[in-house]
């Protein structure tokens, strides 16, 4: 049963995928089209919206097909019973019950009284931490910006909205207080958008670096509706750790953010456009200087009393050839768009600081949109539209999920190739590219909301932290080395092993846990310049390397 919270973000988030996917009045979000059933005689597929009863029970027993030797040179086999497994059948349908139980692990382990203490803990925190910031600056309620207590959603970053609850500053744990004292400086921002909305951020940089670093940087944005900058601290903490300055922020519409700019634009889902607008304003912003002040606040000036930041204050730490962007869900259509700003045939890059685009690498979490449109990741598909023209432009990694925003077990096998839509554009443009997708992932396996659907990530809270769970540890190891790969420089930590992590499908964060429903595949040069292309990584790769050391 999926509960009303998730139906109103899925609701609005199908919304997103037609409109941003460009379907016109008529257009529609499906869900994976499933092949045709072999061998006749199999069990009708449910009405649509029905769920299929499925109980779950002991492993199937390995197929001899699933034992068979892996290709030669390939990664140590695994076992791929449920890859193989013939559908319709008992083998097929026991695989896919448990495949689909993963998605109420995390609901599970959020039940748990160290979990469920702290994340009221830090609720009661947070919302009192709006409280204050409304009394001192009441134009942050009301009109014009259109920000309520319940608007935007998630606005205080309250209940479900709060994240992971162990990475805050005030919790004493390794991702609380001792990150934040000895790993990190962390300083918020406030900057209008191009329609004088004020944004709400923060700019993370390691605690070891100074000015004249010249460290890479990544901007990460929100998925949509209940999706603030909160949920995304996982990526932020990962990055800062391997020696990233990280920009984060709520979109207009989103969190912190306000609602609607003064003269009444909205933001989210009802206009959608902010996922990349919003995106190259924060860009701007990241890169801009004392001598060359973030353009917007001046247009803006005097909207509202509220102070804003001028410039990026670790302006001096970034280096600008450097920059890579992530984003989840609509952020991910919105990295998707942004990235390819002045490629071939797209639209010239639309910032105010930079005279093209300075992106140099790109991370879509569910997911990478292809130029010529199709299926988004788990989210759906949709046609036609009216963004912006863009190109595959940048090395780009695409994450998907396999039960995407509302999660229901699959009745029949879904197209394997589904979720490579946006890697065969970037393939056939001929840059780089990286597409994977998790067993038994939904859509929420990036933004750490508590109560919905999604894989373990909270398994234990001893140490007050929580211990790695399932899909997103491989979803930050994928991440970290895809920006390491084209972002960090020789003698960086993470530059020389980054093709070997990449690559390294035998290891915990690999093809154990890719998807036997929806293919992973690769098509990317290593640093000596030998092409590593597979279209099926979990059935074996022979272009395939093992790092000595796995770094996670």
């Amino acid at each position: 049963m999926i509960g009303s919270r998730l139906l109103v973000r899925a609701v609005a988030a199908v919304s997103f995928s037609v409109t941003v996917a460009g379907c016109g009045g008529g257009g529609t979000v499906t869900s994976p089209a499933p092949l045709p059933a072999s061998g006749g005689g199999g069990a009708a597929a449910p009405a649509p919206g029905a769920s299929p009863i499925i109980a779950a029970s002991a492993s199937p027993a390995p197929s001899a097909a699933a034992s068979a030797p892996a290709p030669a040179g390939s990664a140590a086999a695994v076992d791929r019973t449920c890859d193989v497994a013939p559908y319709p059948s008992a083998q097929w349908t026991q695989c896919e019950a448990q495949n689909y139980a993963k998605t109420s692990q995390a609901p599970a382990e959020q039940s748990a009284p160290g979990f469920a203490t702290a994340l009221a803990t830090q609720s009661m925190a947070n919302t009192a931490e709006w409280t204050a910031r409304a009394a001192a600056d009441p134009s942050w309620l009301g009109a014009p910006s259109g920000n309520t207590p319940q608007t935007p959603l998630c606005t205080t970053w309250g209940s479900m909205c709060v994240g992971d609850p162990f990475q805050y500053p005030d919790v004493n744990g390794p991702d609380g207080s001792a990150f934040f004292t000895n790993e990190a400086t962390v300083v918020p921002f406030v900057i209008y958008d191009d329609g004088c909305a004020r944004l709400s951020g923060r700019v993370w940089a390691p605690k070891s670096s100074a000015p004249g670093s010249r460290l890479p940087n990544v901007v990460i944005e929100n998925g949509s509706i209940q999706a603030p900058e909160t949920l995304y601290r996982w990526a932020a903490l990962a990055l800062v750790r391997d020696g990233y300055v990280v920009l984060t922020f709520d979109p207009r519409g989103q969190g912190r953010s306000d609602e609607q700019t003064p003269s009444g634009v909205q933001g989210g889902n009802a206009n959608v456009s902010v996922f990349y607008s919003d995106l190259v304003d924060t860009i701007d912003f990241f890169r801009s200087t004392p001598a060359n002040p973030y353009p917007w606040n001046v247009t803006c000036k005097g909207t509202y009393p509220t102070a804003v930041t001028a410039y990026d204050p670790f302006y001096d730490r970034i280096d600008r050839d450097r920059l890579g962007i992530a984003g989840h869900s609509a952020g991910a259509v919105g990295v998707s768009i942004v990235q390819g700003f002045g490629g071939a045939g797209a639209a010239p890059w639309p910032g105010k600081i930079d005279a093209t685009n300075p992106v140099k690498a790109a991370v879509a979490w569910d997911g990478l949109r292809s130029p010529a449109g199709g299926n988004v990741g788990g989210i759906g598909n949709g046609t036609g539209g009216t963004n912006p023209a863009y190109a595959a432009r940048v090395p780009s990694l695409g994450q998907s999920s396999e039960y995407g925003l509302t999660p229901q077990p699959f009745a029949q096998p879904p197209d394997p190739e589904l979720h490579k839509a946006g890697y065969r554009g970037w393939v056939s443009a001929g840059v780089p590219v990286f597409e994977m997708t998790i067993q038994g992932s939904t859509h929420y396996e990036w933004s750490l909301i508590s109560g919905f659907p999604a894989t373990s990530w909270c398994p234990s809270t001893t140490g007050n932290v929580c211990a790695p769970g399932y899909a997103n540890p491989s979803e930050s190891y994928y991440t970290v080395a895809w920006f390491d790969r084209w972002l960090k420089a020789p003698g960086e930590p993470g530059y020389g092993d980054a093709d070997a992590r990449l690559l390294d499908d035998a290891g915990p964060q690999g093809r154990v846990k890719f998807s036997y429903r929806f293919r992973s595949a690769r098509n990317f040069p290593d640093r000596s310049g030998a092409t590593h292309h597979c279209e099926d990584i979990r059935a074996g790769c022979t272009d395939t390397t093992t790092s000595a050391a796995r770094r996670r």
